[in-house]
């Protein structure tokens, strides 16, 4: 299968990278000292223990990559919009797009009913040019829950996970949802087609509206957060203020806070995407992952002052930074 990746950091260059180990034909879009490590040394990847080395079609010019059959969108939130206008000779009239973004994504109320229908999430999309670029017709919900990190152009290390899930926006079951999912199973994910992949995406928020946040406050692995009673509790509520949101949503979950805190303990000592972020002076994504959560609950009129305090705090600290700029205004 031809499968093209925008972005190969630590997301992108994982899923690339056993992609094209597993026999597809894959072409990533990067720049930088990014597309020269890819064109000298390929993807050098860890995972499990053994070292790999992928060889990809790598160009900055969507261009040359051409139409794909399968197109994952592994780019940070904030680049997103920025590159949504040169995607174009990467569609074509039978491709799949599979954005594979942290927290809520801009498609989220583009399809399907409830409260929200219709609604431009402004967190993620202000000005509507994601909207206009990607067809919605094209696109699959992706949720990716793996953990991996990229010390330097081209390598990736795989930490833990290897779950993935695909599904139309709009729910229900789907022939091509299953194709997208049967290839990514064939490069050894444990992926599934879900008939409810927003369910799937609030699920993977509750614990990342969480975890990133304060991490980017407090600089911490989620361990140490986890462990420290009064962290512990704020954790607690804040995915309570998430759930009472799914709930309101139409997106229930049987998740209770100190079972899901649990699972991530269990990880040991993990860093998060955004503490990584920081770490390296990249733009961290805290509209996707925060914002738009404090946006929903705005609009549904659902009280949520714990993730609206964080929210303005990791703003603060983010812009103070350099890291962080808040969504541009749209224009009336």
């Amino acid at each position: 299968m031809r499968i093209g990746v925008a972005g190969a950091g630590a997301i992108g260059g994982f899923l690339a990278a056993r992609l094209a180990l597993a026999g597809n034909d894959v072409g990533v879009l990067a720049r930088g000292a990014t597309l020269r490590a890819l064109d000298e040394h390929g993807i050098r990847l860890e995972s499990g223990g053994t070292r790999s080395v992928a060889r990809v079609r790598a160009s900055d010019d969507p261009q040359r990559l051409g139409p794909q059959d399968l197109l994952i969108l592994a780019v940070k939130s904030p680049s997103l919009p920025g590159l949504a206008d040169r995607l174009g000779p990467m569609i074509g009239p039978d491709t799949l797009v599979l954005p594979a973004l942290n927290g809520v994504p801009w498609w989220f109320f583009q399809s399907g009913g409830g409260p929200l229908a219709g609604h431009r999430l402004r967190a993620v999309d202000p000005d509507g040019r994601l909207e206009r670029a990607i067809p919605a017709d094209r696109i699959l919900g992706f949720v990716v829950f793996p953990s991996s990190s990229c010390p330097e152009p081209g390598v990736v290390v795989h930490a833990s996970g290897s779950r993935l899930v695909v599904g139309e926006p709009g729910g229900g079951p789907s022939l091509r949802a299953q194709r997208a999912a049967d290839c990514l199973a064939g490069a050894g994910f444990d992926a599934s087609a879900s008939p409810d992949i927003r369910r799937v995406v609030w699920e993977k928020l509750l614990g990342n509206a969480c975890f990133n946040p304060v991490s980017l406050l407090t600089g911490s692995h989620t361990d140490l957060l986890i462990d420290d009673e009064r962290v512990n509790r704020l954790f607690q509520a804040m995915m309570r203020e998430l759930l009472a949101m799914g709930d309101a949503l139409g997106l229930p979950l049987a998740i209770e806070p100190p079972a899901r805190l649990a699972v991530t303990r269990k990880l040991g000592h993990i860093k998060t995407s955004m503490l990584q972020d920081v770490e390296a002076g990249r733009a961290v994504e805290l509209d996707s992952i925060l914002g738009a959560a404090v946006e929903i609950a705005q609009e549904l009129g659902v009280p949520a002052p714990l993730l609206d305090t964080v929210y303005a705090l990791a703003r603060v600290r983010a812009e103070r930074l350099g890291l962080y700029a808040p969504p541009l205004t749209p224009t009336p």
